[in-house]
């Protein structure tokens, strides 16, 4: 049979990981508030995007033309 263990481990096994949470959610605090709400002009400044919006745009023009240069019907 097996005794139970003390109480002082009990409570700090409660505990773990707090400060994993809190870290977590302060650099979601400012990973959002530097990279999302930040805008760039592009082009003649008529045009405004967030950092998100511009690299999805750059790898979506990547994309297209990596795969323009493998449809090709060049060997």
């Amino acid at each position: 049979m097996k005794t139970p263990p003390p109480r002082s481990q009990l409570r700090r096994r409660h505990r773990r990981g707090q400060a994993m949470v809190e870290y977590s959610f302060i650099n979601w605090i400012l990973l959002f508030g530097l990279i999302v709400m930040m805008s760039v002009d592009f082009g003649k400044g008529d045009e405004k995007m967030n950092v998100v919006d511009a690299f999805l745009r750059a790898y979506q023009i990547y994309y297209d033309s990596f795969y323009f240069v493998l449809n090709l019907p060049f060997p």
